[in-house]
């Protein structure tokens, strides 16, 4: 059984611009106390055709974790589009948060990203190589998340116990974003996880904190 459960995530300042942070208000459930930290990470997608592309846009770790209902907003900035082809820029991609112990990744929601031009008449007639100047917005699908769990070693058993986590892509899924079920799906989400999840607009007053 999965020892830490995500309850909700609502993403902030949505939509935005391409050069505005990141934030996700992240609500989860310890089962038990953990000794060590919880590892964050949020991750864009650069390509649909290569992991190579994705950039990690920042890492945090919480830690120890008593027993309870903990939130926090995780902000990070935007990826640096010089790593990103040219072609990938605007358009869909994704961006995913995973939560890890002991450096096994047990948890992960991804959510589907749009990027294009504020000017109507450059969505109309884009330049061939995007014009980073010009004001382009971020919108996140945050109504459609993905989420795909794992079974790790808690530390409670032998690893040799344990299945190990496969990373099996979907086909026509983007990259780094993998929507599918493995052997760990064995509890399902609460009903109530991810009913609430919603945007909230640049003037939403939000203050980072968290609650152990």
């Amino acid at each position: 059984m999965s020892k830490v459960q995500i309850n909700n995530v609502v993403v902030l300042n949505n939509p935005a611009t391409y050069t505005s942070p990141f934030q996700f208000e992240i609500t989860f459930d310890c089962m038990e106390n953990l000794e060590d930290d919880l590892e964050w990470k949020l991750t864009y997608v650069g390509s649909a055709e290569s992991s190579s592309h994705d950039q990690i846009l920042d890492t945090i770790y919480v830690g120890p974790v008593p027993e309870g209902r903990h939130m926090f907003v995780f902000q990070a900035d935007h990826p640096d589009h010089s790593k990103i082809p040219a072609r990938d820029i605007l358009g869909v991609t994704a961006v995913f948060i995973t939560c890890s112990y002991h450096e096994h990744e047990f948890i992960r929601v991804g959510y589907f990203v749009h990027n294009d031009y504020e000017s109507e008449e450059l969505r109309e007639t884009p330049p061939e190589i995007p014009d980073m100047a010009q004001t382009i917005n971020r919108s996140i699908m945050a109504e459609e998340p993905r989420v795909t769990r794992f079974r790790i070693n808690w530390g409670d058993g032998p690893a040799n116990e344990m299945p190990p986590v496969q990373e099996e892509g979907v086909e026509g899924e983007l990259g780094g974003l993998v929507v599918h079920d493995t052997d760990s799906m064995l509890e399902p989400l609460p009903t109530s996880s991810f009913n609430d999840v919603h945007s909230m607009d640049e003037s939403s007053n939000v203050e980072m904190e968290m609650a152990f």
